[in-house]
C-alpha cells in the first residue's frame, strides 16, 4: 500500500528565534517536503512507503499544506462528494491533539446531521467512472476496482455511514469489518448479508496481500501466466486454480449482485412509456387534452386541479432555487409521485398532500433522493398522506421522519414498552450528557416517530383504539420518566443531591413524584391530548442540598418540576414535547408548582371539591421514586373510597357537568360535539367517576383502577349498573374515541354531524338521566 497524507498547520504566522524568520505556510511546506523525501525516496535499501499527496485540497495543483480555516473554508465551500467518500477512512497520524481538533472541524463535512440519501447518487456516479476506467485499460479481472471487488464493498459500506454518520456517531468508524458488524446491528443490511460481505471482503483482502507480497507490486490483477495462478492458488488454501478462481466468483458474484440491489436505479425512465407520459405531463410537453384523459384513467377525480397542482410546483421559488442535479432530481421524482398517488383511496388528495411535503422540503436535495432511492418509502409516504392530514403536517414540519418510511416492519408495528424504555436510553446516549438543547431536540424526535408509527399502524387496521392509547400512553410516560432523569442531572450537576428523610431508591431518584391525571392518568392518551400533570415531594424544610452551590431540598423540587416543564413544552427546532397542564395541583393556578406528599395528603382530605375528586380517579404515579409513588397511591386510595353523601356528590357532578357545556358545548344544533355535548365522551367520563366516588367504601378494589373501559367492566361485574348500560357505554366509549383519533388524524375538531351516533348519544343520555335523577 501506498500511504496518503494530508498536512495541515493551525494557524497562519510566522517562524521566531532563527536566523532568518519565514511564513508559517513555507516552513510547514519545507518540512513536509522534507518528511516526503526521507519516507518516500528510493536508496540502496529500498523505501519505507510510497507517499501519495493527491487528495489534498485542489489536489496536485493545490498548496502541500494549509491552514486549519483554509482547510475548513476549502471543504465547506468547494469540497467534492469523493472527497467526503475519501475522508470517512482520514485520521490523525502525527501531530499530537492538533489532529483531533482538525477532524473535528472537518466532521460536519464529512458527515451531516441529516439524512444525506444524496450519498447514493454519488457513489454510484463514482462507481460508473471506475467502470469505464476499468473497461478502458482492461481491468476485468481486477479485484479491487473490477464487478465484485474489494471498491463494491467499501462503496456500500461508506454509504451508510455518509447518510447516517451524522445521527448516529458508532458507524464513523474506519474498519470495514467493524462496519459491516455495525449495519447489521442496525438493521441497516440484514445479518446474513453482511456475513456474506465480510467473508468476501476478507477473502478478496488475502488475495491482495499474496499478490502484492510475491511481487512487492502494488497490483490487484489476477495472474495470466499458469504458473504464478498454482502459486497463489496454493497460498490461498486451494489445490487447484479452479478450485480458487471458482471460490474468488462465488464471493465477487455475491458482492456484485448486493452491490448492484443498493446502488440500481429503480426510475429509469426511458424504459417505460407510461413513466415517459407522466414526465411529459410534468413537463407540460403533454398536450391539455390528452394530460387531462391520462389522469382520468388512472383514478384522479380533479384532473384540471392536479395539472394545477404540477403547474404550481413547476413556478414555485423551490424549483427555481435547486441547482441543476436538485432539478433532475424534481424531474425523476414527480412522475413516481403521480404514479403512486394514484394507486391511493384519494389519489388527488395523495397527490396535494405530497406535493405539498416536497415543495416545503425540496431544497434539502437530500429528501428528495430518500424518496428516489427508496420506492417503498414513496409508496407509504402517498398512502398515509391520503388518509391523515395531521401524517403529511407532521412529515412538512419534521421531514427527518422521512426516515421512518424505510421499513415497513418498524413503521406499521410500534414497539412495546420494553423496547421503547431500550430505544429512549440508546437515543440520548449518543448525545452529549451537557448538551440540553440536542436532548430535548432528540426527545422530541422520539415521539414524533413513535407517534407516526402509532399513527400509520391505526390508519392501516393493524391496532384497536385501546391499541392506540396504550402506544401513545407508554410513549408519553417513557418520555416523562426521561426528562425526570435529565431535570433532575442538570440540577445535581449545579446544586448535589436533595438530602430526603428516606434517602434515594434503587434508581438513584429520592423524594419525588410524578403523577399523571386525565387522559394519561388514565391510560387514554389520543394523538392530541396534553399531559394533566401534579409533582410531589416529601423533603424537609431546611434541609439543603449536597453540592457546591447548596439549595434548600423543597426549593430544589420546585426547580426540578420548572425544569420538566420546561424540558416538554419549550420550543425547539424540532417542536415541543407536549402541552403541559398543572391546573390539577392544589389550589389549581394559586397553589404551589410542588406540592409535598404531606400537604396534598391534607388538602385532599380537608378541602378538595368534589370535582378533585373525580379527577383524582384517573389519577396515576408514573415516574419518581417508588416509594413516593406508593405513598400516593395508598392516599389515592384512602380519598376514593371514602364514605360520601350520595345527594352531595351527585349535585356536585350535575354542576360541574353543567358547567363544562356550557364553557366548551357545541353551539350549531347540526353539530355534535364528541367531547362535551349531552351523551358525549364527558358523560361517560363523569358517569365513571360518580360510581367509582359513590361505591369505592363499599367495593375498595375499584380504586385499583384508573381507566375507564377496567372500571365500566368491574361495574358489570359487581352488579353496579345493569349490563345493557355497561354494553351501551362501553360501544359509545369506544366509538366516540376511535373517531376522535380519526378527525385529530384529519386535523379536525372532535365534531360530527348531529345525526352521527345518534343511537349511542341517546343511550349515553336515558342512562345519564336515569342515574344521576
Amino acid at each position: 500500500s501506498d500511504i496518503d497524507l494530508i498536512f495541515a498547520y493551525p494557524e497562519p504566522g510566522y517562524t521566531k528565534d532563527g536566523a532568518k524568520s519565514v511564513t508559517n505556510e513555507e516552513f510547514f511546506a519545507r518540512l513536509c517536503r522534507r518528511l516526503i523525501s526521507v519516507i518516500g525516496t528510493a536508496t540502496a535499501d529500498g523505501i519505507v512507503f510510497r507517499v501519495d499527496t493527491r487528495l489534498r485540497p485542489y489536489g496536485e495543483n493545490g498548496p502541500l499544506v494549509l491552514s486549519f480555516d483554509a482547510m475548513e473554508e476549502y471543504y465547506q465551500s468547494r469540497g467534492r462528494e469523493w472527497e467526503r467518500y475519501a475522508m470517512v477512512k482520514a485520521r490523525p497520524v502525527a501531530g499530537g491533539t492538533y489532529g483531533d481538533t482538525l477532524m473535528e472541524i472537518l466532521r460536519p463535512f464529512v458527515y451531516r446531521r441529516y439524512l444525506d440519501y444524496g450519498a447514493f447518487e454519488s457513489l454510484r456516479e463514482m462507481k460508473q467512472l471506475i467502470e469505464q476506467e476499468t473497461q478502458k485499460k482492461g481491468l476485468k479481472d481486477d479485484i479491487k476496482l473490477g464487478a465484485g471487488g474489494i471498491r463494491e464493498i467499501e462503496f456500500t459500506c461508506q454509504a451508510f455511514q455518509l447518510i447516517r454518520g451524522g445521527r448516529i456517531p458508532e458507524l464513523r468508524e474506519r474498519s470495514i469489518l467493524r462496519v459491516l458488524d455495525l449495519l447489521a446491528v442496525h438493521n441497516f443490511l440484514p445479518k446474513d448479508v453482511c456475513r456474506k460481505l465480510k467473508n468476501a471482503y476478507i477473502f478478496l483482502r488475502n488475495t491482495e496481500h499474496r499478490l502484492q507480497e510475491y511481487a512487492d507490486q502494488q497490483t490487484h490483477r489476477l495472474p495470466l501466466e499458469p504458473l504464478s495462478q498454482i502459486r497463489l492458488a496454493l497460498s490461498m488454501g486451494f489445490q487447484t486454480w479452479k478450485e480458487y478462481i471458482d471460490t474468488l466468483r462465488w464471493h465477487m458474484d455475491i458482492v456484485h449482485y448486493y452491490f448492484k440491489g443498493l446502488f440500481s436505479r429503480e426510475d429509469d425512465q426511458g424504459k417505460d412509456s407510461a413513466k415517459q407520459l407522466l414526465s411529459g405531463i410534468w413537463f407540460g410537453t403533454v398536450d391539455k387534452g390528452h394530460a387531462v384523459q391520462t389522469l382520468q384513467s388512472m383514478g384522479f377525480h380533479k384532473a384540471d386541479e392536479v395539472l394545477n397542482f404540477l403547474h404550481g410546483l413547476k413556478d414555485s421559488r423551490m424549483r427555481l432555487s435547486l441547482s441543476s442535479p436538485g432539478r433532475d432530481l424534481l424531474n425523476r421524482l414527480i412522475p413516481l409521485v403521480l404514479k403512486e398517488a394514484a394507486g391511493t383511496e384519494q389519489p388527488d388528495l395523495a397527490l396535494k398532500r405530497t406535493l405539498d411535503l416536497i415543495e416545503s422540503i425540496g431544497r434539502r436535495t437530500c429528501y428528495l433522493s430518500l424518496l428516489l432511492e427508496n420506492p417503498d418509502a414513496l409508496s407509504h409516504l402517498t398512502r398515509l398522506c391520503s388518509r391523515g392530514a395531521w401524517i403529511a403536517t407532521l412529515l412538512l414540519r419534521q421531514p427527518v421522519l422521512l426516515d421512518e418510511l424505510l421499513d415497513p416492519l418498524t413503521l406499521y408495528s410500534p414497539p412495546d414498552r420494553p423496547s421503547l424504555e431500550r430505544d429512549i436510553k440508546k437515543m440520548l446516549s449518543r448525545v452529549p450528557p451537557d448538551d440540553l438543547e440536542q436532548q430535548m431536540d432528540e426527545l422530541r424526535r422520539f415521539r414524533q416517530a413513535n407517534m407516526l408509527r402509532v399513527a400509520a399502524a391505526d390508519i392501516s387496521g393493524a391496532l384497536s383504539v385501546l391499541d392506540v392509547s396504550q402506544h401513545l400512553t407508554d410513549t408519553a410516560e417513557v418520555i416523562v420518566d426521561r426528562v425526570l432523569v435529565l431535570a433532575r442531572d442538570h440540577l445535581m450537576d449545579r446544586h448535589g443531591m436533595p438530602q430526603c428523610i428516606s434517602g434515594q431508591d434503587e434508581r438513584g431518584i429520592s423524594g419525588f413524584a410524578v403523577v399523571a391525571y386525565g387522559n394519561l392518568g388514565g391510560k387514554e392518551m389520543g394523538y392530541s391530548s396534553d399531559l394533566d400533570l401534579v409533582f410531589l415531594h416529601t423533603a424537609e424544610a431546611g434541609r439543603m442540598t449536597s453540592g457546591p452551590k447548596p439549595l434548600d431540598s423543597t426549593m430544589f423540587y420546585t426547580r426540578l418540576g420548572q425544569r420538566m416543564i420546561h424540558i416538554l413544552t419549550v420550543h425547539t427546532q424540532a417542536g415541543i414535547l407536549y402541552k403541559v397542564d398543572m391546573r390539577l395541583r392544589p389550589s389549581g393556578e394559586s397553589g404551589v408548582l410542588v406540592s409535598s406528599l404531606e400537604a396534598f395528603s391534607r388538602y385532599q382530605t380537608d378541602r378538595a371539591w368534589a370535582w378533585e375528586h373525580q379527577a383524582l380517579v384517573r389519577a396515576r404515579a408514573i415516574a419518581g421514586d417508588i416509594r413516593v409513588c406508593k405513598k400516593f397511591d395508598e392516599l389515592r386510595k384512602k380519598v376514593i373510597a371514602s364514605s360520601r353523601d350520595i345527594d352531595i356528590l351527585k349535585n356536585s357532578v350535575i354542576s360541574m357537568r353543567d358547567r363544562l357545556i356550557s364553557q366548551y358545548g357545541n353551539r350549531h344544533p347540526d353539530k355534535f360535539d364528541l367531547k362535551h355535548d349531552p351523551g358525549g365522551l364527558t358523560d361517560i367520563e363523569f358517569l365513571i367517576q360518580y360510581t367509582v366516588l359513590a361505591n369505592a367504601f363499599r367495593y375498595p378494589d375499584l380504586a385499583e383502577l384508573s381507566n375507564s373501559i377496567g372500571l365500566l367492566e368491574a361495574f358489570e361485574q359487581k352488579g353496579l349498573i345493569p349490563k345493557r348500560y355497561a354494553d351501551i357505554l362501553l360501544e359509545a366509549y369506544v366509538s366516540y374515541r376511535k373517531a376522535i383519533n380519526r378527525l385529530s388524524l384529519q386535523e379536525r375538531p372532535a365534531c360530527v354531524e348531529a345525526g352521527d351516533f345518534a343511537g349511542l348519544r341517546s343511550g349515553v343520555m336515558e342512562i345519564w338521566d336515569e342515574v344521576m335523577k
